[in-house]
């Protein structure tokens, strides 16, 4: 079934869609290229928020003297280079976590739950980067960002409830 079929699964029924995931066997290639795919969309998502940045719509967390390109830089080695790093270690304190609620899974359901449930929402990381960049900051971003991380901790804890709940 093609990726995005399983997304929109994953909106109405998470455990369903990752039990089905886990009964594909343990693919460590196919988690990786969720996380980096996901990644790399959050990277995406950036780039109307750092345009708006660069033209000097809202202040810059930069040095005054970095451009555009250089914003880009940053953002790129953040998003594809550390944040992968940075969701091993989320999905491993994940997986040790759920160990002591009495979890039965394994390391790679905690990942494939973590680096899945990044893929699935990643609409919501590019809707946020639309509003960002097209409204900027305030109340309307606050609560698109507010929306984007309760369906994304939602979905993450059925994902890793069934990922856990196997052997």
């Amino acid at each position: 079934m093609p990726v995005t079929n399983d997304i929109v699964r994953t909106w109405r029924r998470p455990r369903a869609v990752m039990r089905d995931l886990l009964g594909q066997g343990r693919r460590e290639d196919r988690a990786i290229v969720y996380l980096m795919v996901s990644c790399f969309l959050i990277f995406v998502a950036q780039w109307p928020r750092l345009r708006r940045v660069a033209d000097g719509y809202e202040p810059s967390p930069w040095p005054a003297d970095m451009n555009f390109e250089g914003m880009m830089t940053y953002t790129f080695f953040s998003a594809v280079i550390i944040l992968p790093l940075f969701m091993y270690g989320v999905a491993a304190l994940s997986h040790l976590i759920a160990k002591v609620l009495g979890g039965k899974g394994s390391w790679f359901g905690a990942r494939l739950a973590l680096f899945w449930t990044l893929l699935a929402t990643s609409p919501l990381f590019l809707f946020y980067g639309l509003v960002r960049g097209l409204i900027g900051p305030g109340s309307q971003a606050a609560l698109v960002g507010v929306i984007g991380a309760l369906v994304f901790l939602l979905i993450w804890v059925q994902t890793l409830r069934e990922a856990e709940s196997r052997p």
